[in-house]
């Protein structure tokens, strides 16, 4: 019983179209039906039909027509269509005299009503058409048949269930058709609709705000995160559009979401501002436009992300690059941006003061870095105070600050002297008052394009100031102008020289060092020399000065050094040692002493003790490592340390006490003159007695008169070194000075 009234359940209702399918497909049965009327009526006309069987289908016909047109629901216009149809059909086979190629006609009424997919039409035709068999075939068999019963001995029933049967065997196929294809829409729709699910669940679950925008800009589907998100209802009114999403939650969006209607596909980034808090959100928004076949635009699905999160946190590192970390000023890059663009709003010169504190070293050095950073926030925040609005105020590092402002010297000079006599006055900090004091040095830049190089003059005026003893500004001069070019000059050179084959570039040379008894050359200093790409060879005042402040000098050292080494092991018969001098900054180094101990161990033959390395008093003032330790390091490989320019320093005599030296070189201010230079001689005679006591040997630099060398000898001095023994020369020229040496001196 079930399962019969299942049966008749989906008889009922199985492929029941919708609404506008079904319209559709009876509008094209009426207009069918409408037609045969004229196709009957040119069939009669072409073959002499126009009888009364012609007439009799018609009148049968029409009223179906507009039954068809004008009865309500379904049932009944397609019931009439069907009427139609088997009037139209019976017809047909009456006006060709039963002919059995007429009937035809109802096969093809039969799949034409099984497009209206419902039992009512198709069964009312397959019973019509019966009867219509039974009954015309008795009454006109002639009409109906193309033979006669009569003659045949079968009764026009029989007949009329064979034709029946058959329209009927027609009917079932197109019903299993029905079925089966009702049967695929209808996991098609299943599917559909599980597809459609999970896409209801997808979009309306996410967190993310999700809108669906038609091209007229209404929003056909929302989530509940985009509800939440812009404060709407859940039940939007029809017609609801962006036009419409209130200003009041978030500026903007509604013009964004008209860009994305023009454009189509889209990703952007745009601030928006809450009305009731002040707040400001930054939203990513992705957009992604979905066309028909023809490439109309049918709707666009946009994605709103919360990215605020994101941009503070980019917003704290771009901070954070562009300021420095212990005053809050900006950085070198920060303040580089701050003065292209500063220059670029307010055409006209700018003034660019650089500054760096007096004897800043001896404040972390005697009080401790805690101390030392109290006191650059503390000259950080004067200079706040001093700086004028819409100036620039940055710290590069260590104790250095730089000021821009729009104008020239006359809007410079008055804040650069403002700042020395500011910083001038006593510091407190943490507890104590530090006297501190500061040079400035002034620079004038005319365009954005030198900008940076009035910060490189402002740097030269500023050591100009700090050479002629600090607390004091200096503005950038011609002469000044003179040596940063040949300082950049010299960089530039440098550069290309490091880059290049060094051998050939930056030729090692070598000064004699000769015994003070015998003049045997006992030694040789390695000094370096550029050679230009023209051939020219450059002394190392036009590079050394840009090596040290651009860095240059750490690979430009380490190429001396193992230059020196390799000549010194091709002339380990023939000369005893050679000294490099090493520079503050690769003394500072890391890497320096690693570097060395590397060197010596790739050249086993040879006696370290043979290498002595030369620093600077002054560097040992200035260097930021602990001196002692690294100095007793290098010892420990067995290299020799040589204290060279000796007695230009500040306390020379503390120093031969505290550093590990081994020998002392005297400069040559102390040599020149010499002979004929009482104090000179009484100077020299107490440092080489001192050396002696300490056990260090002594090398006098710049000897150039035989008068000198007979008062060095005559004061115990064992070494001696000058032009006046010969200039640093290429090693060819020292190789064949080591040979005149040994033949002049042999027995």
């Amino acid at each position: 019983m079930h399962v019969t009234t299942g049966r008749l359940g989906w008889l009922r209702n199985a492929g029941r179209l919708r609404d506008e399918d079904w319209a559709r497909r009876h509008r094209l049965l009426a207009m069918l039906l409408a037609a045969t009327v004229i196709g009957l009526t040119i069939f009669g006309a072409l073959t002499d039909g126009l009888t009364r069987s012609w007439l009799f289908t018609v009148l049968l016909v029409l009223p179906c027509v507009l039954a068809a047109a004008r009865l309500p629901g379904r049932r009944l216009p397609s019931v009439a269509v069907a009427l139609g149809l088997t009037a139209a059909c019976g017809g047909f086979v009456a006006m060709c005299h039963g002919l059995t190629e007429a009937h035809f006609t109802f096969f093809i009424a039969v799949a034409a009503l099984s497009l209206y997919r419902d039992w009512a039409p198709f069964g009312m035709f397959l019973v019509a058409t019966t009867l219509h068999h039974s009954v015309f075939g008795t009454i006109v068999n002639d009409r109906t048949f193309d033979h006669s019963h009569h003659d045949i001995a079968l009764s026009p029933l029989v007949w009329a269930v064979l034709h029946g049967v058959a329209v009927l065997l027609a009917a079932t196929f197109q019903v299993v058709g029905w079925y089966l294809t009702a049967a695929e829409e209808r996991r098609a729709q299943e599917n559909l609709d599980d597809s459609e699910a999970r896409l209801t669940i997808a979009f309306e679950e996410t967190p993310v705000p999700m809108a669906m925008i038609a091209p007229d800009g209404r929003l056909l589907r929302i989530n509940a995160a985009y509800r939440t998100w812009m404060r709407l209802p859940a039940q939007l009114p029809d017609g609801f559009g962006v036009k419409d999403l209130p200003i009041t939650a978030i500026e903007n969006l509604p013009p964004l979401f008209g860009e994305l209607i023009q454009r189509g596909s889209d990703q952007q980034t745009r601030a928006y501002r809450r009305h009731d808090d002040g707040s400001t959100m930054w939203v990513e928004v992705h957009s992604t436009a979905l066309h028909d076949r023809d490439g109309r635009l049918r709707l666009i699905v946009v994605h709103c992300v919360d990215v605020t999160a994101m941009y503070r946190h980019q917003e704290e590192l771009r901070h954070q690059v562009r300021h420095d970390s212990l005053t809050g000023l900006l950085s070198r890059g920060g303040f580089d941006q701050d003065l292209a663009a500063m220059m670029a709003a307010r055409p006209g010169p700018a003034s660019i003061l650089y500054l760096d504190v007096d004897r800043f070293k001896s404040v972390n050095d005697g009080s401790g870095h805690s101390a030392g950073d109290l006191v650059l926030r503390s000259i950080a925040a004067r200079l706040r105070a001093l700086v004028p609005p819409g100036a620039l105020l940055a710290r590069f590092g260590g104790d250095e600050f730089v000021v821009a402002l729009p104008g020239g010297l006359e809007a410079g000079a008055p804040l650069g002297h403002a700042i020395v006599t500011e910083l001038a006055e006593p510091l407190p900090v943490a507890g104590n008052v530090l006297a501190l004091s500061a040079s400035v040095g002034l620079a004038v830049t005319a365009d954005a394009a030198h900008a940076e190089d009035a910060v490189l003059a402002a740097d030269t005026a500023m050591y100009a100031a700090k050479r002629n003893g600090g607390n004091r500004m200096k503005v950038f001069s011609d002469q000044m102008r003179v040596a940063v070019h040949e300082r950049i000059a010299g960089e530039k050179l440098l550069r290309q020289a490091l880059d290049g084959d060094r051998r050939q570039t930056l030729p090692v040379w070598f000064q004699p060092i000769v015994s003070a008894a015998t003049g045997e050359v006992m030694g040789a200093e390695t000094l370096v020399r550029m050679r230009t790409p023209e051939g020219e060879i450059l002394g190392p005042n036009r590079f050394i000065p840009a090596a040290e402040e651009t860095g240059l000098i750490v690979p430009l050292g380490e190429h001396v050094l193992i230059e020196a080494l390799r000549h010194l092991v091709a002339w380990r018969h023939e000369l005893r040692y050679v000294s490099v001098n090493v520079s503050p900054r690769q003394l500072a180094e890391p890497d320096f002493v690693p570097l060395l101990a590397d060197l010596l161990a790739a050249t086993p033959e040879l006696d370290p003790q043979r290498l002595i390395l030369e620093i600077t008093e002054t560097a040992l003032l200035v260097s930021s490592v602990d001196v002692q330790e690294r100095l007793e390091t290098i010892k420990g490989l067995g290299v020799r340390i040589a204290l060279d320019d000796f007695g230009t320093g500040y306390s020379s005599l503390t120093w031969l006490q505290s550093v590990p030296a081994d020998v002392v070189k005297l400069d040559r201010s102390f040599v020149a003159g010499l002979a004929d230079d009482p104090k000179k001689t009484s100077i020299i005679q107490a440092v080489l007695w001192l050396a002696r006591s300490l056990g260090m040997s002594a090398v006098a630099e710049g000897v150039e008169k035989e008068a000198d060398v007979a008062a060095l000898r005559e004061a115990g001095c064992p070494m001696l070194q000058g032009y006046l023994f010969g200039k640093p020369m290429p090693p060819e020229e020292f190789a064949a000075r080591l040979q005149r040496s040994r033949m002049a001196t042999a027995p």
